[in-house]
């Protein structure tokens, strides 16, 4: 099947039928930068709905709009057209205040950069969402959370005092401190060893298994993909093809086929 017959076929696959139970709703979703002839259409039209409870990875090659995906449905980019739905909340035309105060209370975030104060001690770096958020600190459920993720005989201690693995779990704890509606990680095993990245992608299943979380994954890697319980790939802006509960070879496989079949976009998201 062409390239074509896969982004048709993944459209009817992701295309949400009704409003549901879903935690992450895009529809019609297109972001362009620039005007003219030198426009760049890094989403195309994304038109999906992932339900809550669920681990979806985000792959594609360089350019695909993979990036550019990841800060839309998280607020943190505002799309040309269409909408994005969180929660059963649509977050397309909220003003900017509105939306970093849903960011902060509903959303998680976990990046390549672990992105922790380093004056703070981890209980106060996992707390501090909390903060934010205008909500008194819940330290004995921090103290769950830190015991969740390994970390809570080292509450006390700095970032700077951990492994790179060890702060990864914090920013982990950190994003499930406020029970948010979706779980958005970008590449966030891209600065760990093998071993260190397979316990923070296992956490990761875990927070979906044991808690009921929503996380959704960017990743340039099909053995972090396999975690997931579906991948979804990217091409020049589009939903092009998807992959349920598949193998890091399986995903591997798929991954080279889509990059034979396409050519990245110069200047869209990564």
């Amino acid at each position: 099947m062409g390239l074509g017959g896969r982004r048709r076929r993944a459209r009817a696959a992701e295309a949400p039928r009704s409003t549901g139970d879903w935690a992450v709703e895009l529809r019609g979703v297109r972001r362009q930068y620039g005007r003219g002839t030198g426009a760049v259409h890094a989403l195309r039209g994304i038109d999906l709905a992932l339900p809550r409870g669920s681990f979806t990875a985000v792959m594609g090659p360089s350019g695909s709009g993979k990036s550019t995906f990841l800060q839309c449905a998280a607020g943190l980019d505002r799309p040309t057209a269409g909408s994005v739905i969180l929660g059963g909340t649509e977050i397309t035309g909220m003003s900017e205040n509105k939306l970093t105060a849903l960011r902060r209370g509903r959303l998680g975030f976990v990046f390549q950069a672990f992105n922790l104060l380093p004056s703070l001690t981890v209980e106060q770096n996992v707390v501090l969402p909390m903060r934010l958020a205008g909500r008194r600190p819940d330290r004995h459920h921090a103290r769950e959370v830190l015991d969740r993720v390994g970390l809570r005989e080292h509450a006390r201690r700095r970032p700077g005092q951990l492994s790179g693995g060890q702060q990864q779990r914090v920013a982990i704890a950190r994003a499930l401190v406020t029970r948010p509606d979706v779980v958005f990680a970008d590449e966030p095993t891209g600065a760990l060893d093998t071993g260190t990245a397979a316990d923070v992608l296992t956490l990761l299943r875990q927070a979906v298994d044991g808690l009921g979380a929503t996380v959704v994954m960017v990743t340039h890697d099909p053995v972090a993909a396999g975690y997931a319980d579906r991948v979804l790939f990217l091409a020049d802006g589009v939903v092009a093809d998807s992959l349920s509960r598949g193998s890091a070879a399986e995903i591997a496989a798929r991954m080279t086929r889509l990059t034979a079949g396409t050519r990245p976009m110069v200047g869209a998201g990564a």
